[in-house]
């Protein structure tokens, strides 16, 4: 991270807010190493409200969508993650990464969305048929949607 940047994430960390004139200046890696480094300094709060103007600057950025739903999911904000998620995909196209369809359909699962989070794995493997971390996801979802059904059965 350049200087400037960590200067001005320690500013923003004392001051608990945001200069709005600083932050236009920064770019969408700037964001994403700003969040990286906020969440390294156990500022989560204040990584939210970076990655949250970095989507409001750079709505379509890469950097910015993923690192927001990474965040996301640290927060177990399973709706925002899963938003966040799908205008990554939207936005990669066919660049998508295995990676990307496996955060999601846990992101999915832990929203218990099963159906949906085992139509992406199943989309995922069908670009990937030979991608091992997506099939080993895979099967823990079927294990899971198992464990639920078994569990809702004796309840």
């Amino acid at each position: 991270m350049n200087i400037n940047l960590q200067l001005a994430m320690q500013d923003f960390i004392s001051a608990q807010s945001l200069d709005g004139k600083e932050i236009s200046r920064f770019t969408p890696e700037d964001f994403r190493l700003g969040v990286q480094w906020l969440v390294a300094q156990n500022e989560h709060n204040l990584a939210q409200a970076l990655a949250e103007a970095g989507l409001s600057l750079y709505p379509g950025s890469e950097d910015i969508l993923a690192i927001s739903s990474l965040l996301a999911m640290t927060r177990e904000d399973w709706p925002l993650a899963i938003e966040l998620l799908e205008d990554l995909i939207e936005v990669q196209k066919e660049q998508v990464q295995p990676m990307t369809y496996q955060m999601l359909a846990r992101s999915l699962a832990c929203n218990l969305d099963l159906a949906q989070a085992h139509a992406v794995l199943d989309h995922a493997l069908s670009i990937w048929p030979e991608d091992q971390v997506l099939q080993e996801e895979k099967d823990t979802l079927i294990l899971s949607s198992s464990v639920i059904a078994a569990d809702s059965k004796t309840h």
